[in-house]
């Protein structure tokens, strides 16, 4: 998801926004952000490839997200925020909590990232839109979580240890981890 994603959307035509649709923007920016803090926060402590590599996903995921806040004329919450800090009084906390744990040990600190990405899709399933750029946005960025969520997973298994969704019915987990790594945008 890179410049051709970028390209794509602003090709869109500009459309009015619901105030649901902003609200959605904004939390997604926070949220993407919030993933991409926790990852290299737990990268420092563990030093596990996978969230060096998905920190860097999760900075595309950010910038394409701000790229609509923009576009709307929308308040982007994640502007001058230091790694960590948040508006949303809930994302705080949860990003202080997820850090906690994933100090615990290398396997919860997968274990994290495997529920991040779950609630990302699970949010991103929640915020579906008939708008244009929010429809190609969305569902790039719910095809990345679904590979993120896949790369924690394996990690998960090669250490002997099965991951238990929390965010996503068995099934829906089941079929994302059987599937093979999505290309997209």
């Amino acid at each position: 998801m890179g410049a051709d994603l970028a390209a794509q959307l602003t090709a869109l035509p500009k459309v009015d926004l619901t105030e649901s649709e902003k609200a959605g923007l904004i939390r997604m920016r926070e949220e993407e952000k919030l993933a991409g803090d926790v990852y290299r926060a737990l990268y420092q402590k563990w030093q596990l490839q996978p969230f060096r590599n998905i920190a860097g996903a999760e900075d595309t995921h950010t910038q394409a997200v701000k790229a609509l806040l923009e576009r709307y004329d929308l308040a982007d919450p994640a502007a001058g925020k230091a790694a960590g800090v948040f508006t949303s009084p809930e994302l705080q906390a949860l990003y202080t909590k997820l850090v906690a744990d994933g100090d615990q040990s290398a396997t919860e600190a997968l274990k994290i990232g495997a529920l991040i990405e779950e609630l990302d899709i699970k949010d991103l399933q929640a915020r579906k839109s008939s708008k244009p750029d929010i429809d190609l946005l969305y569902p790039n960025l719910e095809r990345g979580s679904r590979n993120h969520l896949r790369a924690f997973v394996s990690n998960l298994k090669s250490r002997g240890v099965t991951h238990v969704p929390v965010h996503l019915s068995q099934a829906e987990y089941d079929r994302i981890v059987s599937a093979p790594v999505e290309r997209g945008q």
